[in-house]
This record gives C-alpha cells, structure tokens and sequence, in this order.
C-alpha cells in the first residue's frame, strides 16, 4: 500500500468524473455500472477498473458507512493512459489495514487483495475531517 498525503494535481487535458452515492448496498453497484458507462464513453477499457470499483464502493458502504451520509466516486484519466479510481467515505477513523488472505472459510474479506492484484498501486489520503479516500491508480495502456 503507498500513502499520499495530497491528491496529485490534475492537468487540464485530465478528464474527471464524480458523483455521490448514498452509502448502501444498491449504490456500491451502481457505481460499478456508472464506472463502466463513463469509461466506455472516454473510448477506455472498463473490466479491470470496474472490478476495482465496485470492491471499494463496496468497502465504502460497508466500513465507511455513516447513517446519513453518503459516498464519492471519484475517476480521472489522463492522455498517458491512466486512471485513477477514488472513493471517498465519512469514516477516516476506520482505515484499511494491509492485505492478508483471510481463513479458506471467511465469506468476505478478500477485497484489498484484488485491489491490489489489479491495481498499479493504491492508496488511503485522510482528510478533510471527517473523510478518507481509498484511492487505486491503473495504467489503462497495460490492463484488460
């Protein structure tokens, strides 16, 4: 996992797309299916970046949920051929620990281990209070 304290600056020649989501279950897939639609309409692959998606939104509503308040999705392209994932709760008290495989029996808990099987690097940048992003990055030149 690689920490960042700031997010980078974007070029003007970035595309960016944001929405918030109300933090339950439904959201989570809608932000996969959101993901999907807009980087099909920059022309970029979505699988892997969908998977990505869809386990942090999932994370966002699970662990990062505050009655009342919702989650951001967050995308960014540049022209090299990046994007950046980002999803932004109102839990910066609970933060994602490093990776490890869970018991064979465990129903979930695999969800940072994809990430960071898929991701290029990824990443949780804190504030402002009350929030954190967990943040992934791919290289779109290389991903399916």
């Amino acid at each position: 996992m690689t920490n960042s304290t700031q997010p980078s600056e974007l070029a003007p020649s970035d595309r960016q797309f944001s929405i918030q989501l109300p933090a339950t279950r439904r959201s989570a897939h809608r932000a996969r299916t959101l993901a999907t639609d807009q980087l099909h309409a920059w022309c970029l692959p979505a699988g892997t970046a969908a998977q990505i998606v869809a386990e942090l939104a999932a994370n966002a509503v699970l662990h990062g949920r505050v009655p009342g308040r919702d989650f951001r999705l967050t995308l960014t392209a540049t022209p090299d051929g990046g994007l950046r994932i980002e999803v932004t709760d109102t839990r910066a008290d609970r933060l994602p620990t490093t990776p490890r495989s869970p018991d064979d029996t465990a129903e979930s808990g695999r969800g940072l281990l994809l990430i960071t099987a898929l991701a290029t690097r990824w990443g949780v940048t804190s504030g402002p209070v009350p929030t954190k992003t967990v943040w992934a990055e791919l290289d779109l030149t290389t991903s399916p």
